[in-house]
């Protein structure tokens, strides 16, 4: 038996773990339990100090410890920056609450057991950090926005930050090392290590990628290495690796879209390996032989786990009271910052290290870091589904399925038209998005239809790697904007997106533009785009309202998809209308955006647009502009030369003009014309 466990053959330990990644979810899944819990009890069971099956040797250290950061870096970069910025106030009063409250009942309880004031100090700091072990499940129910969850994961910082600075503190006094010195090179070291990270990475990623080229595996490299280097630099300023984990995922959150592919590589990546690592190495930790020989052990044991769930109970509840929360979400703050690992574990082994902990404390760390790593996940599961049931009560419904047709013709343009098409889907629905490109009958027709099938087949695998459902489309017109209009009324396409045209041909002047020749018909949403780079790269997004847009039908809906578009993309959202508009606009806002009103930027006449722009300082920015459609009630003529001025005025600004659609009688449908014949269909998923 001894010859066979452990196993050390690679391949197997591998195959094992692969196979308990897989069948750990299934059987909790069984007695509705998340997943998770499956892997820390297996760790525990297969570990050195149970069955034996699996060592926790250097590979396991390695990708555990990974795991950890994942967890960090994940979570600072899900968070929604406008709520953050709102409730900035919240995530300080329960970081404090919830170290403060922990910190201090925890210090009594090592006083109680007869630990010098050392010795009890840390101690209490181990109750007062958490880790966001259960976060990975407020994701997946897609609560991570709410104000309760964005506060809790704000709120991490401070607190694991507090926690490891007495952990510094007290190692250095025990040594020694306290003095004066001590407190200026920590203060300006850490100053220095954030200012770095906060403002130096993001423009090192900016950089990256406008230069990339596009290349998706690159830019996850990318972001693998900044933040394993950010990580590994903490130490060098006096903190832990997780809070350089965490300044990464803020440094770059704005920078990768939260439905985009690069998010999908990165959550792949960490939920089907990292983070499964990192629990099977918690597990593997428990020593219950430890127990059976000292009563001791099981009464400090035990005093732990009161504590700690006392005290972070106590700090959700006062959090609850003081900032309004319901119970539900009071539940998921306490799950969230329940979970204990990485900061209990760095003062468990420092304060072993220097001679304050015995092995009684060692143990009873470790069994309070597995029970809390198993009820935390179940709290944030059990009450995360009852307040993501309430949202979806409290959502007003859309009146019909979205459903996104973008119009392709050359691969630079169409991919990033694409990545607007992702950042203003649902992330909730379920209809593809179609790809479509017109072939025109001419004599070289059989090119132009290799081209279009190429292009599609880039289109589809594009979409397919953010997860994004995609069937695309070639076909065979006479006239593009009329095959457009076909396979629009056929696909039964609610959003059009079209790339913006910088030439005029000469048929255009006759017969009018692409773009006019699709206004024409009006039960749909057109957006023109001139994306004059990734969107990913844009820190502001500027709404251009015209005057009376605001009491037009559309207007509505055209609010909800800006609202999304911010949100995708992290930009910070401002308005750009006259004086006159204010009240009412402001008013129609704060209902739409629920969260936070935009600023706003008055006009005291229209004309004076691109003045404005150029004082906002637009000219690399995203501008929205409310497109009004001939005969609306906002329509006038000079603004059919609005976009054109500012597109000569702002050569390298990126422009969205977006032209709402307009309820129509049923008698002045247009019925659908199937005469196009469709050359190709490819679906992927």
């Amino acid at each position: 038996m001894n010859d066979l466990f452990p196993i050390h053959n690679p391949v197997l330990v591998f195959a094992l773990v692969a196979s308990l990644i897989l069948i750990a979810p299934v059987v909790m899944a069984r007695y509705r339990l998340p997943g998770m819990i499956g892997l820390l009890f297996a760790g525990a069971l297969l570990g050195p100090n149970a069955l034996n099956v699996l060592e926790r040797d250097t590979s396991f250290v390695l990708f555990g410890t990974v795991g950890l950061l994942y967890i960090m870096f994940t979570a600072a970069l899900e968070i929604d920056m406008a709520v953050l910025k709102r409730y900035k106030t919240h995530s300080l009063i329960f970081g404090l609450l919830t170290f403060c409250i922990p910190q201090a009942i925890g210090t009594g309880v090592g006083w109680l057991f007869g630990f010098d004031w050392p010795a009890a100090i840390l101690l209490g700091s181990m109750f007062a950090s958490h880790t966001l072990l259960a976060y990975p499940i407020a994701s997946r129910l897609g609560i991570s926005r709410d104000q309760a969850v964005t506060t809790a994961v704000g709120g991490t910082i401070i607190t694991d930050t507090l926690a490891l600075l007495v952990l510094a503190v007290i190692a250095s006094m025990t040594k020694g090392e306290m003095g004066d010195s001590f407190w200026y090179q920590l203060a300006i070291s850490l100053t220095c290590y954030v200012l770095i990270i906060l403002l130096g990475l993001p423009r090192l990623a900016r950089w990256f990628f406008k230069n990339n080229g596009n290349d998706s595996t690159a830019e996850f490299v990318f972001v693998l290495a900044m933040v394993f280097l950010t990580a590994s630099a903490a130490p060098l300023a006096g903190a832990e690796p997780i809070v350089g984990a965490f300044l990464a995922g803020l440094a770059l959150n704005r920078l990768i879209p939260h439905h985009g592919t690069l998010m999908n590589r990165i959550q792949f990546t960490g939920e089907a390996l990292f983070i499964p690592f990192f629990l099977l190495s918690v597990g593997m930790l428990l020593d219950l032989s430890i127990f059976l020989a000292s009563f001791r052990a099981w009464l400090i044991a035990i005093a732990m786990l009161i504590t700690i769930l006392l005290t972070k109970w106590l700090a959700a509840e006062a959090t609850r009271w003081l900032l309004g929360y319901s119970k539900e979400q009071a539940k998921v703050v306490y799950g969230l910052s329940l979970a204990q690992a990485a900061a209990t574990l760095a003062a468990t082994i420092v304060g072993h290290e220097i001679g304050l902990f015995d092995e009684a404390v060692v143990n009873g760390a470790i069994l309070m870091i597995l029970v809390t790593c198993f009820i935390a996940p179940w709290l944030v599961d059990r009450f995360g589904r009852k307040m993501a049931l309430a949202a979806a009560e409290c959502d007003e419904l859309p009146q019909q399925s979205q459903r996104i047709l973008v119009a392709v013709h050359q691969t630079d343009t169409a991919l990033l038209l694409l990545d607007l098409a992702k950042a203003l889907r649902d992330p909730v629905a379920k209809q593809p998005v179609h790809p479509v490109t017109i072939v025109e009958e001419s004599h070289n027709y059989a090119q132009k239809n290799r081209q279009a099938t190429q292009l599609l087949e880039q289109c589809q695998r594009h979409l397919a790697a953010a997860e994004v459902p995609v069937q695309a489309i070639s076909r065979l017109d006479l006239n593009v904007a009329g095959g457009l209009l076909r396979a629009r009324r056929e696909l039964n396409s609610n959003l059009c997106l079209l790339g913006w045209s910088e030439h005029t041909s000469a048929p255009e002047y006759l017969f009018g533009s692409l773009q006019q020749q699709l206004l024409r018909e009006r039960d749909f949403m057109l957006c023109v785009a001139r994306l004059q780079q990734p969107l990913n790269l844009h820190q502001q997004l500027f709404f251009a309202i015209p005057p009376h847009a605001e009491h037009e039908p559309g207007f509505a809906e055209c609010l909800q998809l800006t609202r999304r578009l911010a949100q995708q993309l992290g930009l910070t959202l401002q308005l750009i209308a006259t004086a006159e508009q204010k009240n009412l606009l402001l008013k129609k806002c704060s209902s739409a955006f629920q969260l936070t009103t935009p600023p706003y930027h008055p006009l005291a006449h229209w004309s004076e647009l691109p003045a404005l722009l150029q004082q906002l300082q637009a000219q690399q920015q995203l501008v929205l502009l409310y497109g009004v459609r001939s005969g609306g009630i906002a329509w006038q003529k000079a603004l059919e030369d609005t976009p054109q001025l500012l597109v000569n005025e702002f050569n390298r600004m990126s422009l969205l003009l977006l032209y709402p659609a307009e309820q129509l009688d049923d008698s002045d449908a247009m019925p659908a014309n199937n005469a196009a014949e469709p050359l190709s269909t490819g679906a992927a998923s």
